[in-house]
């Protein structure tokens, strides 16, 4: 049995169409975690959304191997033209971002709320 929590706590299927997943992460996702966070978000990716909306605020710290996760997913994204989009990130987990410059690279905004107008 695994003792440790799944990072992936909620997956909801929004929209008119119901081709927006809204995925909720909580917790730390460092290499303990990362392995299960990425298959989660691969798992998701493979039922081919339109659109993948992954809300972090939950997640109080992200290491290399959590980031490593989701530029995988956003890989995945870009070849199946899937719109992946994140929000929510807590300022330490951002600065990772902005410290490797990936918030050039993926669509990241302030809150669920607008990741999900937009």
């Amino acid at each position: 049995m695994n003792s440790v929590p799944d990072a992936i706590q909620k997956i909801e299927w929004i929209g008119p169409d119901k081709r927006t997943a809204l995925l909720h992460a909580t917790g730390d996702i460092d290499l303990h975690r990362s392995a299960g966070f990425q298959q989660a978000l691969l798992d998701v990716a493979e039922l081919r959304p339109k659109r993948i909306v992954l809300d972090l605020s939950g997640v109080g710290y992200m290491d290399s191997s959590g980031v490593a996760s989701l530029v995988k997913l956003l890989a995945r994204a870009r070849r199946d033209e899937v719109d992946l989009r994140l929000s929510g990130l807590t300022s330490r987990v951002r600065s990772v971002f902005e410290i490797t410059r990936l918030d050039t690279v993926f669509e990241i905004y302030t809150d669920l709320e607008e990741a999900l107008q937009s």
